[in-house]
């Protein structure tokens, strides 16, 4: 079995953070219960769906799908454990919140939270994709030209002077502050 990386572990846990948040919140909102049950076979469901896209950059045509679909699923796990909305003796739904279609309303609230969602999420992962790729130019630049010691020696050109460290400060930079330098002059 190969081994994960703790960027893709990380990933998939904060999607299913944030998937599983939104469903469990949406569930309780709309009037649902969520009970501790489903949210144990949720938790891993999500991640484990989401674990197989966190391998590269995610577009929002790859997130928005996938956020819907979870959602839906989850919608029904909570509707079904749900104990308000089982009769036990007869094993019947119940006319309440897991009535035979989701009504109007709930399917607007749902549909605009993923597609909210949805677009953070994508922000998110274009935000993170940037930031790494302008890690790596920088560490290749780093890797090709290492920067020079801090500070070099400067060639005297007496031999009966001590060396001075000079600093390395850029060769562009303007440095007129301060009184003027006295000029040495050699005999």
């Amino acid at each position: 079995m190969p081994l994960t990386s703790p960027l893709r572990l990380a990933r998939a846990a904060a999607f299913t953070a944030v998937c599983l948040g939104l469903g469990v919140l949406a569930h309780l909102f709309s009037g649902g219960e969520v009970t501790p049950g489903a949210l144990a076979l949720g938790l891993p469901a999500v991640f484990a769906a989401a674990l197989p896209l966190s391998g590269g950059e995610r577009t929002l045509r790859a997130i928005l799908p996938l956020l819907a679909a979870l959602q839906a699923a989850l919608h029904v796990l909570f509707a079904l454990a749900s104990p308000s909305t089982v009769d036990v003796a007869t094993g019947h739904l119940l006319a309440g919140h897991a009535h035979a279609g989701p009504g109007l309303g709930m399917l607007i609230a749902h549909g605009s939270a993923v597609v909210l969602t949805s677009l953070w999420l994508a922000r998110g992962e274009a935000a993170l994709w940037a930031l790494l790729r302008r890690l790596a130019v920088r560490l290749t630049r780093i890797a090709a030209d290492p920067a020079p010691p801090v500070f070099a020696p400067l060639a005297s050109p007496h031999p009966d002077e001590p060396l001075v460290p000079r600093s390395v400060a850029p060769r562009h930079s303007v440095t007129r502050r301060g009184p003027p330098r006295l000029l040495r002059t050699s005999v």
